[in-house]
């Protein structure tokens, strides 16, 4: 497959042009990739009036996802993100409202979409919570939900694989979403290699309507580098409108190294990709049954995800003792990701490392998600003046912005919400020592 984006690059640096542009180290080596590092130069085509080379690289991801239209994004999921619901909210039909209904396990980035395109959020919630993490959706409680409602929702939004692996059932909530007069949008920021697999299980070719993609996640691609794809089936003004809503959210400086490992990912994705995916999975699945053997508890996940349920932190630290690092741990789970870029030896090690460590998995405590009293809309509480205080102290009052680590980045408490004790008990839960909320006014 041609890489238009990489090919002109290369081409470029070999000129030895005198660069009287930016970026201002010249091309001149420092961290080692500058060479590679350039501007909207002449015939570089630009990111979001994408007409040359950047068109056609999208053009050959689009046909690799099988989308209707695929576009780049330099500046990961959190661009999509906010791309997808300002391009719902805006083509949304006459009768729609301007409502997200949304699993709760969103990503903060959800609620800084809400700040800035001023929607109101229906959240669904589970009917057992087993973590922060995770938020499993019935296609029965969605469509309870969408029928309390008065209207359609500009869009039903989840995340999927979730942050511990966990999958939704796309097609089914799909289905319910389209039975209601709205379209289903996925956080699937993990899950840019489901396409690939023998059968796919990506969300657009479930029947969502549209999506993003870290590709960085799992992917040869820089950190960054990420994917909007939209359905063939949506109405024509989302798939026109899309590149005005990328520019919307993004920097007019986009990185050419993030899109040139974009442009080269499309040749490693026609390659033989698909053959080394399903030899990965294969070789991950025998894993997943080898910490049985020495009392671990495996969650189901997605195929390239490991999820082990026990003291994840302590697990973590096992395995860093041996040299490996996990991608996420808190009291309940460690998270290992995994690609066809580990080879057999770093999977082997995961096993032996973990088979030192013969403490029991303790008995799992469900935790309720904190239903904290909506009192502000999220934009008038990101946009009101802030303070932090200790996460103890912080009963009654109204959160500002949400107090999260990355990863996982999910709020406990959500901005304009009153905290109440169920948030309060989570805050202790997940080591969460100070809390941003709204100054009060004296």
């Amino acid at each position: 497959m041609e890489t238009p984006i990489a090919d002109f690059v290369k081409r470029y640096n070999e000129l030895h042009t005198v660069r009287l542009h930016m970026p201002g180290h010249k091309g001149k080596l420092f961290l080692g990739c500058e060479h590679l590092d350039i501007t909207e130069v002449n015939g570089a085509d630009a990111l979001y009036e994408a007409e040359g080379i950047i068109a056609q690289s999208e053009a050959n991801a689009t046909d690799l996802f099988g989308s209707g239209r695929t576009l780049y994004s330099t500046e990961g999921s959190s661009q999509c993100i906010r791309a997808m619901l300002y391009l719902a909210l805006t083509n949304r039909p006459k009768d729609a409202l301007p409502v997200i209904v949304a699993a709760r396990n969103v990503h903060k980035a959800f609620l800084y979409s809400a700040a800035l395109l001023d929607f109101e959020i229906v959240w669904l919630w589970p009917e057992e919570n087993t973590s922060l993490c995770s938020c499993a959706v019935t296609p029965e409680g969605l469509e309870r939900t969408l029928k309390s409602l008065s209207a359609p929702p500009a869009a039903v939004y989840l995340t999927s694989p979730d942050y511990l692996g966990g999958t939704a059932d796309v097609a089914a909530l799909a289905e319910v979403c389209h039975r209601f007069g709205t379209i289903l949008a996925v956080d699937n920021a993990h899950g840019a290699y489901l396409h690939f697999l023998q059968t796919s299980m990506h969300p657009l070719d479930l029947g969502a309507d549209i999506c993003c993609n870290s590709a960085h996640k799992t992917l040869p691609v820089l950190t960054g580098g990420a994917y909007l794809h939209i359905s063939k089936n949506v109405p024509k003004a989302l798939l026109e409108n899309a590149k005005t809503a990328m520019a919307l959210f993004g920097s007019t400086s986009p990185s050419y190294l993030i899109l040139q490992s974009l442009d080269l990912c499309n040749r490693y994705l026609a390659d033989d990709y698909s053959d080394r995916l399903c030899q990965c999975v294969t070789r991950l699945d025998v894993v997943k049954d080898l910490p049985h053997q020495h009392g671990w508890s495996v969650p189901g996940s997605d195929p390239l995800r490991l999820t082990v349920a026990g003291n994840g932190r302590k697990l973590a630290e096992t395995l860093r003792s041996g040299g490996v690092e996990c991608e996420y741990a808190d009291r309940d789970y460690l998270v290992l990701m995994v690609t066809p870029e580990n080879d057999v030896s770093d999977l082997q090690r995961v096993v032996d490392l973990l088979g030192r460590n013969s403490e029991p998995v303790q008995e799992h405590r469900s935790l309720p998600l904190a239903r904290g009293e909506q009192v502000m809309t999220v934009r008038e509480a990101l946009f009101a003046p802030h303070e932090s205080i200790s996460a103890v102290k912080s009963l009654g009052c109204i959160c500002g912005a949400p107090t999260v680590a990355c990863p996982p980045a999910i709020p406990i408490a959500v901005s304009g919400e009153r905290i109440g004790l169920e948030a309060l008990e989570l805050f202790a839960y997940y080591g969460v020592e100070s809390v941003d909320i709204i100054k009060k006014i004296k």
